[in-house]
């Protein structure tokens, strides 16, 4: 099957079947997204959610968060992953906000990955989810599900090439939306191990599933 055909089945799918996907993280405003997005690194979505209710009571905004120091921060985010760095960059990130961006979250890629604690794919979630802007965030999730439907070769070996991969052949209207697709369906369907492909939807038109599973019940 062509790329170009796996690509219209995929967005074909989901623009019928999950329209409008949202993020997993709870957040009510850019700035707590922005918190939860940096605190999502190598971290679940659920733990996140666990964590942020107390921090954002506490630092409901940039400044309150600015005025405050790496211990203190420890202390609501200690069941988190990497909690030292992250505290620390919390604290970096929003007196740069305050200081730079007057308590803003800019819109482009360039400004969000000025803060500590902001690379490219966090950039890119904040782009995408906050400002609908048609950047890709590649995690684990989009990088393995892009690269077993066949959207993207397998010889694209970082992020990068499969971010350049993706939004050269997703339209741009909705970029910002297969981001989400690309994460719940790798979440709860395509999962690293023991993927679900018989009651994935996608198996018809999946690289995966044509090479490895196909193969694997024709040989049982």
């Amino acid at each position: 099957m062509l790329k170009k055909e796996r690509y219209k089945h995929f967005l074909d799918y989901f623009t019928q079947n999950f329209p409008e996907p949202e993020t997993e993280l709870h957040y009510s405003s850019p700035y707590e997204l922005l918190v939860a997005v940096i605190l999502s690194a190598q971290c679940t979505d659920k733990r996140v959610n666990m964590v942020t209710p107390k921090l954002f009571e506490r630092f409901p905004d940039p400044e309150s968060l600015a005025a405050s120091n790496t211990e203190e921060v420890f202390t609501y985010i200690r069941s988190i992953s990497y909690p030292n760095n992250k505290a620390k960059h919390l604290v970096g990130m929003a007196r740069m906000l305050v200081e730079q961006f007057h308590s803003e979250v800019p819109s482009t890629v360039e400004d969000l990955q000025k803060m500590p604690g902001v690379g490219r794919k966090t950039a890119n979630v904040i782009a995408s989810v906050i400002f609908s802007m048609p950047a890709m965030a590649v995690d684990t999730h989009v990088f393995r599900v892009s690269r077993r439907l066949g959207l993207v070769p397998m010889t694209a070996k970082t992020p990068l090439a499969v971010e350049r991969e993706l939004v050269t052949h997703i339209p741009k209207h909705l970029i910002h939306k297969a981001h989400h697709w690309l994460i719940l369906h790798g979440r709860y369907v395509c999962t690293a191990r023991n993927p679900q492909c018989f009651q994935c939807p996608l198996s018809p038109f999946c690289r995966y599933f044509e090479k490895n599973v196909k193969i694997d019940v024709f040989h049982s």
